[in-house]
């Protein structure tokens, strides 16, 4: 009888630890468990198409994230999307003339903002808007799909005329 109980309370155990490790493999995935810096700074960017850019996605530097998006929303008058990223305290020495530019992770992986340090020696602080033509929007697959396909079609009417 004793050892059933020992053989129970361990079963319970290993079940207990396999909950905690499925609700921490959870939060890593969805990103949740990631609280937004709040010792950091706000830059600003705009876009013409964020394609499937989220909120919380990553903001890297050189493979590095140093930051996450933390606003995204729609500009009536410039009919552009406005992306607003938090960026860890320790990267202060970002310059003011810094790229930003939507990229995907693999062929179909999640999308994540890329900087590229410029040479200004004046760095972004908080609230600094990246210049329009420093920014460089989402590649869309579909389009570029249609793109060479519509392309494909047409060199072939011309070959059938000629």
């Amino acid at each position: 009888m004793q050892i059933k109980k020992t053989v129970e309370i361990w079963v319970g155990i290993l079940v207990v630890l396999g909950f905690a490790a499925l609700f921490m493999l959870s939060m890593k995935v969805s990103h949740l468990g990631d609280l937004f810096i709040e010792d950091g700074y706000s830059i600003i960017a705009s876009f013409d198409n964020i394609g499937g850019l989220k909120v919380k996605s990553s903001v890297k530097m050189g493979g590095v994230r140093i930051g996450r998006v933390s606003n995204i929303r729609f500009d009536n008058k410039n009919y552009e999307a406005v992306v607003t990223m938090q960026i860890e305290s320790q990267y202060n020495t970002i310059p003011t003339d810094t790229s930003a530019s939507i990229l995907t992770a693999g062929l179909l992986g999640e999308q994540y903002i890329g900087l590229e340090a410029g040479a200004e020696e004046e760095y972004l602080t908080k609230n600094t808007q990246i210049e329009s033509g420093l920014t460089q929007s989402a590649v869309i697959l579909e389009q570029l799909i249609g793109k060479f396909l519509y392309n494909s079609a047409e060199n072939g009417t011309k070959k059938q005329t000629n």
